[in-house]
């Protein structure tokens, strides 16, 4: 007997396809997941989606489940929600039935060891718990911030990582947040998080930290700008092979600006002895409890509209934050006569 599923594959650079995949049953610590949504990371999918990941961060940029290689063919996701639907001998009997996150790529049902998926806590929607990576790497990034009671922070980039940046940091005590974008319809996202909101040329300056996730080089000057002396940036920006330049000169020296990297690739030195990956994910999944996150689901497609969804997204036509991708109906998961 054999059993089917269906995934997105990149096909090459900018084309995309749903290709049949065969499962294997679970093994003795494998669950098999039943997928109820993917959510569609549109700044990280989008620089997949066009081919733009440098050779050189080949590996760094891998998916966990990943398969296939850059610049394609490659499937490529991880923002994955689902049921598990079976568990193998020695995987914990109580995930059976359970709603779970897992870092898969968009596939209708998938098989992967039980310690990677994660459960879904009761007050957190399926739908919302997409959002579990992103906020996961908002988790990492105020870890490396390190806010301090009173700080003066700013959050440059109202996208899909920085609005989650925004909703955590925002709950430090006597914390001066503002979230900054270009965009003046993101207002309407970071009033939905409480979380006061400027255009570039109106941001208040004299920051303590300022989080930048512009993915843009005028974010990232006018970044320098908002800074106090000695303040810091916490750049998660990932910029696949564009160079950028920023101005180094002028008061960079002299106010003792520093400029520090975030990736959610490993956790934050301070961290390492005392948190997991787990940890950290689990804390995500519990964050998302609150509800002002769903204002960040800004779109919903079916999975079989993936292969003409994503060049839509990628090129701007289909303006979003966490696009979320549906699967009630889409595969019956039945087994067949091999």
């Amino acid at each position: 007997m054999e059993r089917t599923a269906h995934a997105y594959w990149l096909r090459s650079p900018g084309s995309g396809e749903i290709r049949t995949v065969t499962l294997d049953p679970p093994g003795p610590a494998e669950v098999l997941v039943r997928t109820l949504y993917s959510g569609v990371s549109r700044g990280t999918e989008t620089l997949v989606f066009d081919g733009r990941v440098p050779e050189s961060q080949y590996g760094v940029m891998r998916a966990p489940f990943q398969e296939g290689e850059f610049p394609g063919p490659v499937k490529y996701g991880y923002l994955n929600v689902g049921v598990v639907e079976e568990c193998g001998a020695d995987a914990d009997p109580g995930l059976a039935g359970r709603t779970v996150f897992c870092l898969y790529p968009h596939q209708t049902r998938y098989v992967v060891p039980a310690d990677a998926v994660t459960p879904v806590p009761e007050p957190v929607p399926a739908r919302r718990a997409v959002l579990a990576g992103t906020v996961e790497t908002a988790v990492n990034a105020v870890w490396d911030a390190a806010p301090s009671l009173g700080d003066r922070i700013a959050v440059v980039g109202a996208g899909m990582v920085g609005s989650c940046v925004a909703s955590v940091i925002s709950r430090f005590p006597a914390a001066r947040v503002e979230l900054i974008d270009a965009d003046p319809g993101r207002e309407a996202v970071a009033e939905a998080l409480g979380v006061p909101f400027a255009l570039p040329a109106e941001a208040t300056g004299e920051c303590d930290i300022v989080v930048h996730a512009s993915a843009t080089q005028e974010g990232l000057t006018r970044s320098l700008e908002l800074l106090a002396p000695d303040g810091e940036i916490i750049e998660l920006s990932w910029y696949g092979d564009r160079r950028i330049s920023i101005p180094l000169g002028e008061a960079f020296h002299s106010r003792r600006l520093a400029l520090r990297s975030s990736q959610v690739g490993a956790l934050p030195p301070a961290r390492r002895a005392r948190r997991t990956f787990a940890d950290r994910m689990a804390l995500a999944l519990d964050l998302l409890a609150d509800p002002a996150l769903e204002a960040l689901v800004t779109g919903e497609s079916r999975f079989a509209e993936l292969p003409e969804v994503m060049p839509r997204i990628a090129d701007g036509r289909l303006p979003t934050l966490c696009h979320l991708i549906t699967y009630d109906g889409t595969d019956s998961g039945r087994t067949r006569a091999g």
